[in-house]
């Protein structure tokens, strides 16, 4: 078997920011950790990173080892743990399996995939959950190995928000909303959502504004501590985005909920001011969904939800539905 590092092509890694020059498994700089602190975990995390090559290789094993490794008592080690394996074009690729720990007991992943001997895409999806050190890949000795087929569209979209944009609680990274779109629409992406804590600091739209990208949709309703929180922070945070991406399409959304209470209408109507003052100002690129809308046409619409916060896979599947045509028109402008 012939091995490869992720850290060398032909191997490319998409939606961990600045990783081509870094060839650290880390979402967040250091710099940014220390202005916020509470994501010195959350940051080094990459729930969103893909590995992505071509190889004819019948059979191909995928290695890794994480720096830490925790019991979460919403996800199971296939959810947070595990390693997603796809195979084919990226709108119609198969899903192959997972690589995950045998136990708790164990850092390292390992996995091996059969596919034809024919010259394909492999996708491979990061773990939700933990810190990772080292990816590898190995094929069998006389097969090849290529870069992959590019995104149709290559520049990422940049999804800032919540555990639930973070993919909790999905059975795996790979049925999170955002990255049902991004195999849909055949487009990178970046997913800074970070459980419990997006709550729309300046810094982090700071940093937000290094990054290039096509689209940027935030929603992090639902860590706003407080409504006044949210009032507070929303419209500076866009605005903050607005000085350096001024014509960049900015999608606004509220939290998945199968019916607004009190709270949630009016964290909603936040939300709705500073999109309606952003139209009144003449911003043509401005976007608001409705988060009461996923599963409002759903008559099982209670079961999207597993404690009544997070999408389990058919509430994320009706989330990609509602919001995949607004990207959609906003990548083909």
């Amino acid at each position: 078997m012939k091995s490869y590092s992720i850290n060398n092509p032909p191997i490319r890694v998409y939606g961990i920011p600045f990783f081509d020059k870094t060839k650290k498994l880390t979402r967040l700089p250091d710099e940014v950790i220390e202005k916020i602190p509470s994501l010195d975990f959350l940051g080094r995390r990459v729930p969103g990173g893909r590995v992505c090559f071509r190889t004819d290789s019948p059979v191909f094993t995928v290695k890794a080892t994480l720096k830490t490794l925790s019991v979460d008592i919403g996800m199971s080690i296939y959810s947070c743990q595990s390693i997603s394996v796809f195979v084919g074009e990226k709108t119609s690729s198969r899903f192959l399996g997972l690589a995950c720990p045998c136990n708790y007991d164990t850092k390292k992943i390992i996995g091996t995939f059969r596919k034809s001997n024919e010259m394909e895409d492999v996708t491979i999806l990061l773990p939700r959950n933990e810190i990772i050190d080292t990816v590898d890949i190995e094929i069998e000795d006389g097969a090849n190995i290529e870069a992959p087929t590019p995104y149709k569209h290559e520049k990422p979209i940049v999804y800032y928000g919540s555990s639930i944009t973070e993919g909790g609680i999905s059975c795996n990274m790979a049925n999170a909303y955002n990255a049902i779109i991004s195999r849909h629409l055949d487009t990178d992406y970046i997913n800074l959502g970070f459980s419990g804590n997006a709550k729309g600091e300046l810094a982090m739209a700071d940093y937000i504004n290094t990054l290039d990208f096509s689209v940027f949709v935030y929603d992090y309703d639902h860590n706003a501590p407080t409504v006044e929180h949210l009032w507070k922070t929303h419209e500076p945070f866009f605005k903050r985005i607005r000085e350096k991406h001024p014509d960049t399409p900015v999608v606004m959304m509220t939290r998945p909920c199968a019916v607004y209470g009190e709270e949630e209408c009016a964290r909603r109507e936040a939300v709705l001011y500073t999109y309606n003052n952003a139209v009144t100002s003449g911003d043509k690129n401005v976007y608001f969904i409705d988060g009461e809308t996923f599963f409002k046409d759903c008559p099982d619409r209670e079961l999207c939800l597993i404690d009544t916060v997070h999408p389990n896979d058919y509430g994320f599947h009706l989330m990609a539905e509602k919001i995949e045509p607004t990207i959609k028109k906003l990548l083909e402008k």
